[in-house]
């Protein structure tokens, strides 16, 4: 289905949803950012204190991996929702952002380490 859907797409489907209760009125960038981040950390509860091993097996288990799903999903819902009230091509945004960080993190530098740029 990601192969189907576009951003323009799901960015039409969360608004339709908000709109359908009346939630705008709730909506601010301030709440929406809070969103994201409480939504995020419910993500990141899944992996807090786990071992490599565990983190694993949580992908071949079909209910956590859905529940993580779920969780991911809550993210992307807040992004495409900050998105869609603030009138921001996400699309053109993960361009340009990538645009950055290639100069920034430029692979004859970067490949197969996790230094900050300002640590190269």
């Amino acid at each position: 289905m990601d192969e189907k859907a576009t951003i323009s797409d799901l960015k039409e489907k969360v608004q339709k949803f908000c709109e359908d209760r009346e939630w705008g009125q709730f909506h601010n960038a301030k709440d929406l950012a809070i969103g994201i981040i409480t939504e995020a950390s419910e993500l990141l509860e899944h992996f807090r204190f786990k071992s490599k091993l565990e983190m694993e097996g949580f992908f071949q288990d079909e209910q956590k991996k859905q529940e993580i799903a779920e969780e991911l999903a809550d993210v992307l819902f807040f992004v495409l929702r900050f998105a869609q009230m603030f009138d921001m091509d996400i699309s053109e945004e993960l361009d340009k952002k990538i645009e950055k960080n290639n100069k920034k993190y430029p692979v004859e530098k970067c490949k197969g380490k996790n230094n900050k740029y300002t640590e190269m």
